[in-house]
């Protein structure tokens, strides 16, 4: 019997995703562990892997698509059976096992607009439009077939109906076709449509850069935010680091700045509690592990974002070991994709944006984080030392902070914690 591949849970809040690309085609022939296709997740895009050795019989849904969780999206003939007849077979009898049934299909926010998955084309086809969208289109006469949607797979969203009926009437779209803002997602201030302009473009917005934004904003919303920032003297670190990385050389070892950065942080998470813990509403939870969440980018082709990947028990680890971690999981990020297990328990977070060369910035609470450090490059600058005008290199860091679990006092002494470890960076060899 033929056995149906259906779209997994790949991440622990994970209800849809979408396949960015197929790596095989009708006819291939595929072992147990052979990657199908890259998923975008609401976290990640991670590859999807074969458990059965087959031939592909047939791949139901395209690069693009958007399906839930449980959806069918293949059909591999295995046990020798003819490919070709497989593919004509009805994908819920052939699943080896019962299929679980899908999921409530849940509304997933588009910039700001409430999108359900797409109801009945006209000619019996699913019609890559939301119902939401197709009401609009008929109450406004808009030819939903003359549009190029702008939704997740190129559905049409509510979007792209006031954007040609604005341009159909010559002005901007009406009040009432405003963007409907999904329970889910906190009120923001009413604001004019957007109007594309001559020689715009409009981007799809990926699942995980909606689930960034709601993240964000939901951080912003309920966590008051406050700001720390302190200068450090990076010289006597700079100094150890050329020599260590030297005698490392011929282990393939090279230790970054931001390895000693990771290590200092963690160590004075250790000494300051609060650093390691969260806000649950009536009472603090002081994590019992040392948790750093280390933030990644993604590259373009793996559908951009921004993953924190978590460096576990970072207190207890040494230098090397968190370079170590640390390359391997931005490695795998940019290339497999992280799994859950690699993104989950962070106590804390640190973003370094100091190899494209930034000076000084600051983040973003990273719930249920406390805190989170934004870090600069380490740049020369004019200095007194000693009573001495001299050059020196420093690094700017700017914490940003929980105002119900740490205050002003608490950042300053931690921060002073990391500074000493930083400029004494023997500190951080034992």
């Amino acid at each position: 019997m033929p056995t149906t591949v259906t779209m997994p849970r790949l991440s622990d809040t994970m209800e849809a995703g979408t396949v960015i690309k197929w790596h095989v085609k009708e006819g291939d022939t595929v072992a147990s562990g052979d990657v199908l296709a890259d998923v975008e997740t609401d976290k990640a895009t991670m590859e999807m892997q074969t458990y059965d050795d087959g031939v592909v019989a047939k791949l139901l849904i395209g690069a693009g698509d958007r399906v839930a969780i449980g959806t069918p999206i293949a059909v591999i003939a295995v046990d020798g059976e003819d490919a070709s007849s497989a593919s004509g077979a009805n994908p819920a009898a052939a699943s080896s096992a019962p299929a679980a049934p899908a999921p409530a299909e849940t509304p997933v926010v588009v910039t700001g607009t409430v999108v359900m998955p797409s109801a009945h084309a006209d000619n019996g086809a699913r019609a890559r439009i939301s119902p939401v969208a197709r009401r609009m289109a008929e109450e406004l006469g808009v030819d939903i077939n003359s549009l190029r949607g702008s939704g997740p797979g190129g559905r049409v969203i509510k979007r792209d109906i006031e954007s040609a009926a604005a341009r159909t009437s010559g002005g901007t779209a009406p009040a009432s076709m405003m963007p409907v803002v999904a329970a889910s997602a906190p009120a923001a201030a009413p604001s004019l449509p957007v109007v594309a302009g001559p020689g715009a473009r409009e981007v799809a917005v990926s699942g995980m850069r909606q689930t960034i934004a709601r993240r964000l904003v939901e951080s912003k919303s309920t966590i008051p935010h406050y700001q720390v920032s302190m200068r450090f003297n990076m010289d006597p670190l700079l100094e150890l680091r050329k020599m260590l990385n030297a005698q490392l050389e011929p282990q393939g070892v090279k230790l970054s700045v931001n390895d000693f950065i990771v290590r200092s942080c963690a160590l004075a998470m250790a000494q300051h509690p609060y650093f390691n813990a969260s806000w649950a509403g009536d009472r603090i939870i002081i994590h019992g592990e040392v948790n750093v969440g280390v933030a990644v980018s993604l590259p373009a082709e793996r559908g951009g974002g921004l993953v924190v990947a978590v460096i576990r028990n970072a207190d207890q680890k040494g230098l090397r070991q968190i370079s170590l971690d640390t390359r391997a999981l931005a490695e795998k990020a940019r290339t497999r994709g992280l799994g859950p297990e690699d993104m989950m328990g962070a106590t804390f977070t640190i973003s370094n944006l100091g190899m494209y060369g930034v000076d000084n910035f600051t983040a973003i609470i990273n719930p249920p984080n406390s805190a989170i450090l934004a870090c600069g490059a380490a740049v020369e600058r004019p200095v007194v030392r000693g009573g001495q005008l001299c050059v020196g290199t420093e690094l700017d860091a700017t914490l940003s902070l929980d105002h119900r679990v740490i205050d002003g006092a608490m950042a300053a002494e931690y921060l002073t914690t990391v500074r000493h470890n930083l400029e004494n960076p023997a500190t951080l060899l034992v």
